[in-house]
């Protein structure tokens, strides 16, 4: 059979609303390379592990991402760390069993990139790991663990920036496994940029003039209310002087449910607690925010290419790429943050927007000629 008419069967994986996001430039990347390449025998299929959500809960997130709905949902669902991974291993290796592919593909560094990565490597199957490289080097977070498992196994690399090429080699891994190809997250965004506008989310919640954007949802910052008082107490500085818009994640609503925060918050005025809102809503808050205050990754990624002032409100990031040469600013999680934004609301700190090198939209096709020419199809 010739080189180019080899059948590759690939499994596309996602479990959490960020890995949506980076799966949708894979996806549309298959698509491409299959209307460019019409003779291949490349299969790509989607699976989701429902770490997060399961598909009739997320179809309009499916929808916003121009994601087909997918061949198979583990169903998972939420549950603490080592349950939640035991049970995405087993029904992960069922399928295996059943319908063996030529290739698994993880995204990011949520509990169901690290589980089908160690599924697939035990059954000898190759694995290519999305985003790798990243380190905060801090192991009392569970993503760094994630992240340092897939990145042992995996045997295809692809970073998002030279940091992590440099992350990687030091911990040893072949310079032949790992590929700069920049940032899948970026693809999704500028992709989905001109269809966001049409968002009537700003209208919807009453917004006509300068506000910022908060999102909270790691455990450092909600589990303990002595933590999650003094990013409150921060915010009560902030929303004087400006309306924060806060689509409060899942989890941090019910730790709120069971704090004692939760009535204190809520007699902010200026702060609008809001329920999670859709890909496309969330992308055109943050293009118009005058400041965005958050301890997502992604979101550290996506305001440097839109050149929004970002406040990280950890200890640390994976991703300093986006300080170095971004508009992010770690902040930490007491009062240097109110001073941050003040000092940012009134013009005193200015970042300039520079967008790190294969940020351009293009990195999802460049995953796909790598594999392309690695596996043969």
């Amino acid at each position: 059979m010739a080189k180019n008419m080899r059948k590759i069967n690939i499994f596309l994986i996602a479990g959490a609303r960020p890995n949506y996001v980076k799966v949708a430039a894979l996806w549309k990347a298959y698509l491409q390379f299959r209307k460019k390449r019409p003779k291949s025998r490349v299969t790509c299929r989607l699976i989701n592990t429902g770490q997060h959500y399961d598909y009739m809960m997320s179809k309009a997130f499916f929808k916003d991402l121009d994601l087909p709905a997918p061949y198979v949902d583990l169903g998972v669902g939420s549950d603490s760390h080592a349950s939640q991974t035991a049970k995405i291993m087993s029904r992960f290796e069922k399928l295996l069993v059943k319908k063996r592919p030529d290739l698994v593909i993880v995204v990011g560094d949520v509990n169901s990139t690290m589980a089908c990565t160690l599924v697939a490597s035990k059954m000898e199957i190759p694995v290519a790991h999305v985003e790798a490289g990243l380190r905060s080097f801090d192991r009392t977070m569970p993503e760094e663990i994630n992240r340092l498992v897939t990145d042992a196994l995996a045997d295809y690399l692809f970073t998002t920036s030279k940091d992590a090429d440099l992350n990687l080699l030091r911990e040893g891994v072949s310079k032949n496994k790992i590929h700069f190809v920049g940032n899948v997250m970026v693809d999704t965004l500028l992709t989905h940029l001109p269809k966001s506008k049409k968002s009537g989310i700003k209208k919807e919640l009453g917004l006509n003039g300068s506000y910022a954007v908060l999102t909270l949802h790691r455990p450092s910052n909600v589990d303990r209310d002595s933590d999650f008082r003094r990013i409150a107490d921060a915010l009560e500085r902030i929303q004087k002087h400006i309306p924060i818009v806060f689509p409060v994640h899942p989890r941090t609503a019910a730790r709120l449910r069971s704090g004692s925060l939760n009535g204190h918050l809520g007699s902010l005025k200026n702060l609008k607690m809001v329920p999670p809102v859709g890909y496309l809503d969330f992308i055109h808050l943050l293009k118009d925010a005058k400041l965005v205050l958050t301890d997502s990754g992604g979101i550290q990624e996506e305001t440097t290419v839109l050149g929004v002032p970002c406040l990280t409100l950890r200890a640390n990031t994976e991703r300093p790429v986006t300080m170095a040469q971004g508009t992010n600013i770690l902040a930490g999680m007491g009062p240097r943050v109110a001073d941050y934004a003040l000092r940012i609301l009134e013009g005193k700190i200015k970042r300039k927007k520079k967008v790190p090198p294969r940020w351009d939209g293009k990195t999802a096709p460049r995953n796909f000629q790598v594999l392309s020419k690695k596996l043969g199809f």
